[in-house]
């Protein structure tokens, strides 16, 4: 048997340690170190944005016309392509057995203009010989009608045979006007960015989530600035502007203004905060820079630091002044 004692002591002991559990618990959670220094702005009142790296023809989503799987692919990652360089093909069999029956239709059709051209000058050569007849009682005007008429006849379908052969010259050219479109060709002098298609896979049509390929001009960068809507009524074009490198600040570099899209769009670009609103939208605004003085690569974030007037303060009206025209 225990003694009296046993279960107070017990009991004493255990809401102690409830109690020392609870205060040694309650400690505020330490605070992670930021994995790298954020960048702040050298700008005393400014407005501040994220930036995505782009090429300065824009990442360009490459598309097929035809749908069909693909043959073969020609470039790969890294590659420079010039305008009209072959990107990748889709399967030409079909097409190639359709124009050769309609390159057999073409053959026929030019066979009988040149029956029908045989026929207008037999059916002409007896029109004369009957009008020649001076004697009319040799000859009835019954019959001669019948010979003018048959030049007639034999004029008409000249024209219609010849009429024929334009259509299948239509028809082999719509053929060949397809066999290019399965050859899918760069748009402008640019650099791969990504493929993501393989011989034997599928190539839809139309825009996709994942474009078949991307290429873009890298000779010269840009980047796209997102402008909260809230803050554009403080943008200037004429405003000093700086960008730093997301996740090392000791890379910056001064922004030039390239253009403005004067259109505010829904935000698309989040870097992740727990607090940033997805609902919001922004003005995009593209700089250029000098990529010598930045290792980036498309797609890569920036944070965009732009000078603008204080808040507190009152501004002189935004220029309405049309933007600079982007480059075709």
């Amino acid at each position: 048997m225990l003694p009296k004692y046993t279960l107070p002591v017990l009991a004493a002991a255990g809401f102690l340690f409830g109690v020392f559990e609870v205060f040694t618990s309650n400690k505020p959670t330490p605070v992670a170190q930021a994995a790298a220094e954020p960048a702040t702005s050298p700008f005393a009142s400014f407005i501040a944005g994220a930036g995505i790296v782009e090429a300065k023809s824009e990442n360009i989503a490459i598309g097929t016309h035809l749908a069909g799987i693909v043959k073969s692919i020609n470039v790969k990652v890294g590659d420079r392509v010039k305008r009209g360089d072959i990107l990748f093909s889709i399967d030409d069999r079909a097409a190639l057995a359709e124009l050769a029956v309609r390159e057999a239709d073409l053959a026929r059709a030019k066979a009988a203009v040149g029956e029908a051209k045989a026929g207008l000058r037999d059916a002409a050569v007896l029109q004369r010989l009957a009008e020649s007849i001076e004697d009319r009682r040799a000859i009835s005007t019954e019959e001669l009608d019948r010979r003018r008429n048959a030049t007639l006849i034999a004029q008409r379908r000249l024209d219609s045979a010849e009429a024929q052969v334009l259509q299948a010259e239509a028809a082999v050219k719509e053929s060949r006007t397809t066999l290019d479109l399965l050859q899918v060709e760069a748009p402008i002098n640019a650099e791969v960015l990504q493929v993501n298609v393989r011989p034997g896979e599928f190539a839809q049509a139309g825009p996709l989530a994942t474009p078949l390929m991307l290429v873009g001009n890298l000779e010269d960068l840009h980047v796209r600035v997102d402008i909260d809507e809230n803050d554009a009524w403080r943008f200037r074009r004429e405003s000093k502007a700086v960008a730093y490198l997301r996740g090392n600040r000791r890379f910056r570099t001064d922004l030039a203004l390239a253009w403005v899209e004067p259109f505010v769009v829904p935000k698309r670009s989040l870097t992740g905060d727990s607090t940033e609103r997805v609902d919001t939208r922004v003005l995009q605004v593209l700089y250029s820079f000098d990529r010598n003085k930045m290792p980036v690569f498309v797609g890569q974030q920036m944070d965009v630091f732009i000078e603008a007037p204080d808040v507190g303060r009152e501004t002189a009206p935004i220029r309405t002044s049309p933007p600079p025209t982007p480059p075709a």
